[in-house]
């Protein structure tokens, strides 16, 4: 330590949070004043050079990995000789704990648990990395439901180390046979121990009961996992027999990877999710808003006042039959009840306020995806389509946003998808409420509420749900810029600003709007009313979409 037993470098140590060859504290970083987890290792874990470099394949290993569901590294150093490592400080609790407290919630919870977990397996595999010790302790359950993926092997290599009666308890369960046996790790095991995990999730008790550690190998070694508990507690059958291949006692019976296992757990949230009937509230009789909207495009035009016109002769008919006069325009209802598909929220009908003024609007109902498209929904759309994937796309992370794409190309993902491009008018609604507020998450000017004027960094996974609409869309007011389904002439000062590309840009090709900001651009770009031009063929980095679909 450097200057106080209480200070490492510039962090502070505030609270002593256990740890056994390692120590973790909470700890304060004097310099930002961000509240961090420090871990630092014991003088006994410096003298076993084994556990020390253990630690510091951990820093290594961890530091370079990048996930929403996985614990992030702020820094890494030593002081006095001691190596330490400052991460991300979670809140919440450690999935053990929620198990025992009986608070996983509905089978649907434990699922969107689960694939929490395995996406986060998933991502690290892609890197070359076997974590080797997945298990609930090192599950971090936050307060909003999010789940982070922590300790990268060290507490593993201290239990295997040591021979203290019961000194391992609590990590063997999770052991696949291979592991047992000594023989050559793989990727497969952190499949095993996932299985295990799962068990204990929705049983809510480990699959042995066995408390010597000779007892607890000899079931992983010989015995199948009885699946009595599951039924006993209502396991779904799918899930069920999820369980049984993962714990398969040889590896080459279990999934062999865990792209295979998200989509298993996708599925099974879809479904289930499907088969919900999500009630409308009943739709107001009059508008809230008395300002006449902006007139509509001359091509709409004709058609809406021919409408209005049959609208008009209809309403004098129904008075004259009543007796009474025509009372206001009602907006088209809500269904009774809608099915909203996974991944997807509900946009309900109804008057919002729009554009710069706060002019008074209204949609009928419609559907919109939760979050932008992904990079793995796009390359799987590519393969499955045959259209050529951009080079920035091959080799990036599957869970950020798919981007760098035209407009051509996000229209052909919603079509194969079952889906269309939002309109304009329909992006603006779902980012903004209808408040008419300035930005999704409200009115703050706070560009930390956004993945926004980052340039250097890039967007993050198009699951981080910083950035919150009204309606729970994420990731509107940054991130990527997208892509809607609204054709809009270019001004001069477009066509001036796009003269660079080649061919130079021209007022006869098509162009489309853009909504939203981006990690590249300003705070105002994420203000909900703002637009832009773009010729149809122009793909960046920045620029991504979402689909939308109509209601049922």
């Amino acid at each position: 330590m450097t200057s106080s037993p209480q200070t490492i470098g510039r962090y502070q140590l505030l609270e002593f949070l256990g740890g056994g060859m390692s120590h973790v504290y909470r700890a304060k970083d004097t310099t930002i004043g961000r509240t961090v987890a420090l871990k630092i290792l014991t003088p006994e874990g410096c003298a076993d050079q084994e556990t020390r470099e253990r630690f510091l394949q951990e820093a290594r290993m961890a530091g370079n990995v990048t996930h929403e569901n996985i614990i992030h590294i702020y820094d890494y150093g030593e002081a006095d000789g001691r190596p330490f490592l400052v991460m991300e400080f979670l809140q919440g609790e450690d999935l053990r704990s929620v198990i025992q407290a009986r608070q996983t919630g509905d089978s649907g919870q434990k699922l969107r648990i689960a694939l929490q977990i395995a996406r986060a397996i998933e991502y690290v595999h892609t890197q070359k990395i076997v974590h080797r010790d997945i298990k609930p302790d090192n599950i971090r359950i936050l307060p909003g439901g999010s789940v982070k993926l922590m300790d990268f092997g060290i507490a593993k290599l201290e239990g295997l180390s040591r021979t203290q009666a019961g000194y391992v308890l609590g990590t063997p369960y999770y052991m696949a046979p291979e592991q047992v046996r000594g023989g050559e790790v793989t990727p497969l095991v952190d499949v095993y121990a996932f299985g295990i995990l799962l068990f204990e999730l929705f049983a809510g008790v480990k699959p042995v009961r066995a408390e010597e550690i000779a007892q607890v190998f000899h079931f992983i070694l010989n015995e199948p996992v009885d699946i009595t508990p599951l039924r006993q507690s209502g396991t779904p059958e799918q899930v069920v027999t999820l369980i049984q291949r993962l714990t398969a006692k040889a590896p080459a019976e279990r999934p062999q990877g865990f792209a295979g296992i998200v989509r298993e757990i996708e599925v099974m949230l879809r479904s289930r999710d499907e088969t919900m009937v999500v009630p409308q509230p009943p739709s107001e009789n009059k508008s809230r808003f008395e300002a006449v909207a902006p007139a509509p495009p001359a091509n709409r035009r004709k058609w809406i006042i021919a409408a209005a016109s049959v609208l008009a002769v209809c309403l004098i008919a129904l008075a004259v039959f009543w007796g009474t006069r025509p009372g206001p325009v009602q907006h088209p209802p809500n269904p009774p009840s809608v099915t909203v598909p996974a991944g997807m929220i509900l946009i309900p009908a109804g008057d919002f306020l729009a554009g710069p003024n706060k002019e008074g609007q209204s949609l009928p109902a419609f559907l919109i995806d939760r979050r932008e498209v992904s990079v793995q929904e796009y390359l799987d759309f590519a393969k499955a389509t045959g259209r050529t994937v951009p080079d920035s796309l091959k080799n990036a992370d599957p869970f950020g946003p798919a981007r760098d794409v035209t407009f051509d190309d996000a229209a052909a993902y919603a079509q194969w998808a079952g889906k269309r491009l939002p309109s304009s008018l329909e992006w603006e609604r779902a980012a903004r409420g209808t408040d008419g507020r300035k930005y999704p998450w409200g009115n703050q000017d706070d560009p930390s509420k956004a993945r926004i004027n980052v340039p250097q960094e890039g967007p993050w996974p198009a699951t981080y749900d910083s950035d919150k609409s009204p309606d729970g869309a994420i990731n509107m007011g940054g991130n990527v810029s997208e892509w809607v389904n609204e054709a809009q002439s270019p001004s001069p000062e477009a066509l001036k600003r796009f003269d660079g590309l080649e061919p130079p840009a021209s007022s006869e090709e098509r162009w489309f709007l853009m909504r939203g900001g981006s990690y590249m651009l300003p705070l105002e770009a994420a203000e909900t009313w703002v637009y832009q031009s773009l010729p149809a063929r122009l793909h960046s980095p920045a620029l991504g979409f979402r689909c939308a679909r109509n209601a049922p």
